[in-house]
């Protein structure tokens, strides 16, 4: 985005390598109890917000003795998120136009019992995107779920990761879907299309229960 003029805030709990006159980071961790508010000075200081990007996700492989991680990664990956997105868009509404885009997952249409919570946050955020995105369709305000797979950053912990796109690709990815914006953006698509039927698949076996 730097690339292409825009100023830029990051909001991250961890420091950045990016050095750059159009860039202005922010340490902050998004489960804060003062999220809200503190998301809703910064943006009340902004004149106007051509595109917002939330792209806070965590996740890890499902452990009965820490259950209390479950329920951090519902507060990153859904309760924060919705909380970013409602504030951001309502700035947007007022403006009169914008282009909201949140990072969900391929891993939104499983049922997973390696990290159930990874799974069901990541299909409750983007259900939530998804259907503002076409409640919101015929203003000028816009609204994209991009889902992708498997992408070399920290994130990626699993023991396979097959189809793994790197940070430049997705980065790439983003890009386009900023340039020419649709509700749901998945990559890579042939992972898309096998996570759904996999989730179709095991539907099928629960209502046959």
């Amino acid at each position: 985005m730097l690339e292409d003029g825009f100023a830029v805030i990051g909001l991250s709990k961890s420091n950045t390598s990016i050095t750059h006159h159009s860039y202005r980071h922010i340490l902050y961790d998004v489960t804060d109890l003062k999220f809200e508010s503190f998301l809703g000075e910064l943006v009340a200081q902004l004149d106007s917000i051509t595109v917002g990007i939330y792209c806070a996700g965590i996740g890890a492989k499902f452990d009965a003795e820490n259950l209390e991680f479950e329920t951090k990664v519902f507060q990153v990956n859904l309760m924060s998120a919705v909380t970013a997105t409602n504030i951001i868009v309502k700035k947007m509404r007022e403006q009169g136009y914008g282009h909201f885009i949140g990072l969900s997952s391929i891993a939104d249409a499983l049922t997973s019992t390696a990290a159930p919570s990874y799974a069901a946050s990541k299909a409750g955020v983007s259900r939530y995107w998804e259907g503002l995105g076409l409640a919101l369709a015929s203003s000028n305000v816009k609204i994209s779920n991009v889902r992708f797979g498997f992408v070399d950053t920290k994130m990626a912990k699993a023991p396979s990761k097959p189809m793994l796109i790197d940070s430049k690709t997705a980065a790439i990815f983003i890009r386009d879907v900023i340039r020419r914006p649709r509700i749901r953006a998945s990559k890579p698509y042939v992972m898309s299309l096998w996570a759904h039927l996999l989730g179709l698949l095991s539907r099928i076996r629960f209502f046959g229960r």
